[in-house]
């Protein structure tokens, strides 16, 4: 590694010692930061960042604005019981309900469209099962919702969508999508406003305790009383023993399209495949569950299999029968665990995690930073 020498000047302003450092400037880590400014705006905080941009899923993901489809809920609360599914549908639109005060709607291009999601044809079975579940959800999840229903039955809307092979639709009125990079800009900003400090390009290969927490980075050492890795999926990089496993999420987005005939945010599959409208194109990820393995992985590439996937439930199904120019393709590592819960955790003296969005971090971002920085906030 270069050594590299910086100036007096520089090491005043710039390095010296932090009451906290952030590791991770997403969405958790930048809304930690600014809890924890706006608490107490006297601390020192700096947030480190590996890439140019966050290096995660933050700026990668789809600006889905949603809290879960009728069979991604029924498929949870199958496996973790309806008290852990309604407390976490709480937490999302809560969470959701947070980053739009926070922000404000019009700088996050916040937009409640509403949401839908699609059976095909072949689908019958899991259509049927989703269906009779709808007065289920409705009454379970009333309370979140102000004892408006959630779910109903869209079916009559496919034909002026334009899809083929759809059976039915199952809305969600309460359901949007937002401009993910304008919310990041925007947070950014906000943060940067009150003072903290971000290090982009900033890799930390190590941390050690020595009556003062020291990190070792590509850009050289710093020094804080408390530490917060904010890094959801890379977060076991650094701390081991945590339940957390990298998710890739691969994206396409076609080029503008002449009267697209549908907007809002469409989930298909328990929600393993999600597309949406976003500037007159079709925004379409997912296909993590056809090589769940293959996707466990920190690597920022697309493969073949899933791209060719994508390509084909938009020419087949979302968009038929036309010709289709796809603009851009890219993909995310989202953090996921064995329990769907985020992990807000002290792991020991002035040592500090909050991560695994577990796909959701746009809904659960901004409540899990608050909650970490009152956690921080408690030892200071």
């Amino acid at each position: 590694m270069i050594k590299i020498s910086y100036s007096y000047w520089e090491q005043q302003s710039f390095f010296g010692t932090y009451d906290v450092i952030i590791v991770g400037s997403g969405i958790v880590g930048l809304n930690a930061a600014l809890a924890l400014k706006s608490s107490s705006p006297t601390l020192k905080i700096a947030i480190l960042e590996r890439g140019i941009l966050p290096s995660g899923a933050s700026t990668k993901n789809a600006g889905f604005a949603c809290f879960g489809s009728v069979s991604e809920l029924m498929s949870d609360i199958k496996t973790y019981g309806e008290n852990t599914v309604y407390e976490l549908v709480e937490r999302r639109f809560k969470g959701l309900e947070t980053l739009r005060k926070t922000l404000g709607d019009e700088a996050i291009s916040f937009e409640q469209n509403g949401g839908y999601e699609l059976f095909l044809n072949t689908d019958k079975k899991k259509k049927n099962v989703a269906l009779e579940a709808i007065p289920y959800l409705n009454n379970l999840l009333k309370p979140v919702f102000s004892g408006a229903d959630i779910f109903t039955d869209a079916s009559d809307k496919i034909a002026g969508f334009g899809f083929s092979k759809v059976d039915s639709l199952i809305f969600n009125q309460f359901e949007g999508q937002i401009d993910t990079g304008k919310m990041m800009s925007a947070l950014i900003q906000k943060v940067q406003s009150l003072g903290v400090k971000i290090f982009n390009q900033c890799e930390v290969f190590s941390f050690e305790e020595v009556n003062i927490i020291k990190l070792n980075t590509n850009i050289g050492e710093f020094k804080t009383h408390k530490i917060l890795f904010a890094t959801n999926a890379f977060a076991p990089q650094l701390l081991p023993n945590l339940d957390i496993k990298p998710g890739r999420g691969q994206v396409l987005i076609t080029a503008p399209i002449v009267d697209l005939k549908f907007t809002g945010t469409f989930h298909y599959d328990e929600g393993y495949y999600y597309f949406r409208n976003i500037d007159d194109r079709i925004l379409l990820g997912g296909g993590r569950n056809l090589n769940f393995k293959a996707e466990e992985t920190y690597e920022l590439d697309t493969t073949e299999e899933i791209q060719n996937k994508l390509k084909e439930l938009l020419s087949e199904i979302i968009y038929p029968n036309k010709a289709i120019v796809i603009d851009y393709n890219w993909s995310g590592i989202m953090g996921f665990g064995e329990t769907l819960e985020p992990i807000v955790e002290k792991i020991t003296e002035g040592i500090f995690v909050a991560a695994r969005c577990n796909g959701m971090g746009i809904a659960l971002g901004s409540l899990t930073g608050k909650d970490a920085a009152n956690l921080v906030l408690k030892d200071i």
